[in-house]
């Protein structure tokens, strides 16, 4: 689950002029383009993390526009330049001007709405970011046509690590916009399994600030779903038939350090990801480590075949429901492989483990 004003995608951002604070509950957009192609210009406004469009602008001769917007909470709207460019604003109570020039890429400016500018920043981070994930993603398919395991599995360590500063990075950011609303945006940008606390008093804050807001409230009841499966909290019971259809309970685990494995036959990345729990597996099965395997697949023969050709010998249950699966839908798993790591107490300490991750975790516990 992703939680934000919109999912990350390239986030495009622009702006300039001087403008005034609203007091009437009305905004002014105003803006003036240089060398622009031909098109129109849109603006739309972010509804349940879509763009809906609300007008075309008329844009004068010498490349200027202005609108006026009731405004009376806080809202996200997306200025579509010529199809060429797009700029996000965060309104409320302040006018905005935006400026750009075709001919020159980084001449965008905000000026007037606080919370607007605060925007430029996501964007600034995300395109750095983006650089970054493109860059590693060209050297992962280089080492991958030629088969360079152990480039591969530098890449992949890169990658996490790149993933974990960008998270410090965004939070940090987050917390020097203030009363600022933009965070809602950046939330997007934050992954709830692993920030929920972080995220869970950000929004409480915001609501506090901005109350009754419809985006903020939605964000509420997304992680209400989400604060049973937060770090911290205990694991759900999970409560399903082996291969040999007696009843088995992740509970019955209790005292270790265990490993609840979403995963099926059907699934590539699950069983290319097996052999990498088998070694860490046998490495850490005599300290207190186990694996709880939570089959989604349809059939049992499957099933049974994919853990003898991987030689999973650790703990494995499944209804054999796909998707449908009880555990899956109290583990509002959506996609496999998924892990949870739960402690000797039976909390859940991290989540969706593998590869260089799950490794590193294990050695933290307990070498």
């Amino acid at each position: 689950m992703m939680i934000g004003i919109w999912m990350i995608a390239s986030l495009s951002l622009f702006s300039c002029g001087g403008s005034e604070t609203a007091t009437d509950g009305k905004v002014q957009i105003n803006g003036k383009i240089g060398n622009a192609p031909e098109g129109i210009v849109i603006l739309s406004q972010f509804t349940d993390s879509r763009p809906k469009v609300l007008d075309t602008l008329e844009v004068n001769g010498l490349g200027e526009f202005s609108y006026e917007l009731e405004v009376t909470t806080p809202t996200f709207y997306e200025l579509n330049l010529y199809g060429q460019r797009v700029v996000r604003l965060a309104l409320l109570d302040e006018d905005v001007s935006v400026s750009y020039n075709f001919n020159e890429p980084s001449s965008l400016v905000i000026e007037g709405s606080k919370d607007s500018q605060e925007m430029l920043k996501i964007e600034t981070l995300m395109e750095e970011y983006q650089l970054a994930v493109n860059q590693l993603n060209e050297r992962y398919y280089e080492a991958m046509g030629n088969n360079d395991t152990e480039a591969i599995k530098q890449i992949q360590t890169e990658a996490l690590k790149l993933e974990s500063d960008q998270a410090e990075k965004v939070k940090a950011m987050i917390s020097s916009m203030g009363d600022s609303f933009a965070p809602l945006a950046a939330v997007g940008l934050l992954n709830p399994k692993n920030d929920f606390p972080f995220i869970d008093e950000l929004i409480t804050k915001l609501d506090q600030r901005y109350p009754g807001t419809s985006s903020i409230m939605q964000m509420k009841q997304q992680l209400d779903e989400l604060r049973a499966l937060s770090v911290g909290q205990p694991a759900p019971e999970i409560e399903l038939p082996n291969p040999d259809g007696t009843v088995v309970k992740l509970s019955d685990l209790r005292g270790k350090y265990v490993l609840i494995d979403f995963w099926a036959a059907w699934c590539k990345p699950c069983r290319q990801e097996n052999p990498n729990v088998v070694r860490l597996y046998n490495q850490y099965k005599n300290r207190g480590f186990e694996v709880f395997g939570v089959s989604l697949d349809r059939t049992k023969e499957d099933w049974v075949k994919a853990i003898a050709e991987d030689q999973l010998t650790w703990t494995h249950v499944s209804d054999l429901k796909y998707f449908n699966s009880a555990a899956a839908e109290t583990y509002q798993i959506q996609a496999i492989p998924a892990t949870y790591m739960i402690d000797p107490d039976g909390k859940i300490i991290a989540k969706d483990l593998r590869g260089p991750s799950l490794e590193n975790k294990l050695a933290e516990l307990f070498d």
